[in-house]
């Protein structure tokens, strides 16, 4: 008879190794980018290996593909920076990008001047003075759509420079990230301009400094992507872009395994938020909803009789997007809703 002690070893030789999680490192990586993607895939070769618990520190062009010397260097619209693998990211788990500064590089960004045709009233328009905007406004700078801002980087503020403008404009900077992504699911190359369950293009006013975002890994290596930053914008980008700028851009990456997400989570020091990309509208709702009750049941321990209460009384939306190919709805809920779960 083999007694049990030996029987144990022999199925261990027969069995495979057990997959060892992945080892952060904590390096610092200065990363330079000398070329950008305008969509979000799998095929994109990745531009640096990092390991969770990394840091990376970089730069974005703005979204008409200008550096913060002015100078064009990548395609419209929306040219991204990475993508970046993570070591020992697989589909199913849960990429945390925390992000840790956003800086405008340049003393200068751009925006149209016209409302996006989605968020007025076509009546309006046609018939009371409204002007139709272009389909692409403010491809060039020097069109009289366009708006050129003078950002005062040490005051925080962006002020308009066109000189018949009633009244001249003048406005805190709130620098923040409209692009950051995963490559999506089922081997998809999705447009820059786009948002979707890997992030994207969610143009989210409150994706700013100091924020962790969840994403989930549909990929090997998750391959993360960032790009489009605004030194402000409005909610639901109504203009159809935002003070489109260059950025100094540094964040960190964790892993969590085996844990799966089906949307954008977002996590700042006072809500957990969910972001959910669609149209119409409702539909990105439902999505944010649905993830944000899903979240409360998983890992704050509610029923689902208890989180339909809270969601019902205290949840919070914002729209961030109105303008791309999917419309982004944002389901809020404050932390101090937690504290006794």
């Amino acid at each position: 008879m083999i007694n049990a002690s030996l029987l144990l070893v022999l199925l261990a030789g027969l069995l495979p190794a057990a997959e060892p999680p992945p080892q952060a490192s904590g390096q610092t990586h200065r990363f330079q980018p000398d070329h950008y993607f305008n969509t979000f895939s799998f095929a994109h070769e990745p531009v640096l290996r990092i390991a969770p618990g990394d840091r990376v520190i970089t730069k974005t062009i703005d979204a008409r593909g200008y550096d913060e010397a002015g100078t064009e260097v990548a395609g419209r619209w929306n040219p991204e920076t990475g993508p970046f693998y993570i070591e020992g990211a697989e589909p199913g788990d849960m990429l945390v990008v925390r992000i840790e500064k956003i800086q405008p590089n340049r003393t200068t960004a751009w925006s149209a001047q016209v409302l996006a045709p989605y968020v007025i009233d076509p009546f309006y328009l046609r018939s009371e003075g409204g002007r139709v905007p272009e389909p692409q406004p403010c491809v060039d700078l020097d069109s009289p759509r366009c708006e050129v801002w003078e950002l005062d980087l040490d005051e925080g503020i962006a002020r308009t420079t066109t000189p018949d403008l009633r009244p001249p404009i003048e406005i805190p900077l709130v620098p923040m990230l409209g692009c950051v992504a995963v490559a999506p699911p089922n081997k998809e190359a999705v447009s820059t301009a786009t948002p979707g369950k890997f992030g994207g293009n969610m143009d989210y006013f409150g994706l700013v400094e100091g924020v962790t975002l969840m994403l989930p890994v549909f990929e090997p290596g998750a391959l993360l992507f960032v790009g489009d930053g605004h030194a402000r914008q409005g909610h639901g980008e109504v203009a159809g872009n935002a003070l489109e700028v260059s950025m100094d851009v540094e964040f960190s990456v964790d892993l969590v395994k085996g844990k799966t997400i089906h949307w954008p989570r977002l996590e700042n020091e006072d809500y957990i938020m969910v972001l959910g990309s669609a149209r119409p509208l409702l539909q990105a709702l439902q999505h944010a909803t649905t993830e944000l009750q899903s979240w409360l049941m998983t890992d704050y321990g509610f029923d689902e009789r208890a989180s339909g209460l809270l969601l019902g009384h205290v949840i919070e939306y914002e729209i961030a997007n109105v303008v791309d190919p999917h419309f982004t709805v944002v389901a809020k809920l404050r932390k101090e809703y937690l504290s006794d779960n």
